[in-house]
């Protein structure tokens, strides 16, 4: 048997780590009446069998049957005393996750009632907060293994770049007309990927466009 954990902290996360797994391989073994001490800016999910369950806010804990409902109905039996218990354990950074950054890969193509047809690339920053801790660690960390804000931000950025094409391509006449409407697009794209963010256990608090630009071939037919 693995080694008990009595005392479950994470004093020292990453300044890019969203999430932080306690053991960091395999499950941890933990019993009745262990410290759990959650610092400020942090949110502790439990995790056994590819489900999240009980979570805890900031604060020094002691683990009883009492507070881990969901984990002792999983494993269908009562703790008493120092019977250890099989789980994992995500701290979760519960901070405002700032100047993240979103770009094109590839150009995005759309219709435009002057050209035609034009090229654009975009690229600008958004700020979000882990708001569900424990749909996030059951939607991000159980089914994909996402850790720190590079992992997510990949993801996240297919998601911006997907809701900003649809906005782009349904309010837009012409390419023309983007410079003058940056603020705009913001805020709805803000409102556009609301629940995409939601879904996942996230809070979409700011989203910038910082430039949209055509490519070479679209700024010759300009």
């Amino acid at each position: 048997m693995a080694r008990i954990l009595d005392v479950i902290e994470c004093p020292d996360m990453e300044s890019n780590e969203i999430v932080h797994r306690v053991p960091e391989r395999g499950s941890g073994d933990f019993r009745i009446g262990s410290q759990l001490i959650v610092r400020e800016g942090q949110a502790v999910t439990f995790f056994r069998d590819g489900k999240a369950l009980d979570t805890f806010g900031p604060g020094r804990h002691t683990i009883t049957t009492g507070n881990i409902p969901l984990l002792v109905t999983l494993v269908q039996k009562v703790f008493s005393g120092d019977t250890p218990f099989t789980a994992e354990c995500y701290f979760v950074s519960t901070r405002d996750l700032i100047d993240l950054r979103w770009g094109t890969a590839q150009p995005i193509t759309l219709r435009d009632k002057v050209l035609r047809m034009v090229r654009i690339r975009a690229h600008g920053t958004y700020n979000m907060q882990v708001a569900d801790p424990q749909l996030f660690v059951a939607q991000i960390v159980g089914t994909r293994g996402y850790y720190t804000s590079e992992d997510i931000g990949n993801y996240l950025r297919s998601i911006i770049l997907n809701g900003l094409t649809d906005l782009l391509g349904e309010n837009t006449e012409s390419i023309l007309d983007l410079p003058a409407m940056f603020e705009e697009i913001s805020a709805a794209a803000r409102v556009r990927l609301r629940d995409d963010f939601e879904s996942l256990g996230l809070m979409l608090k700011r989203l910038y466009i910082m430039s949209i630009s055509p490519t070479e071939e679209t700024s010759k037919a300009i």
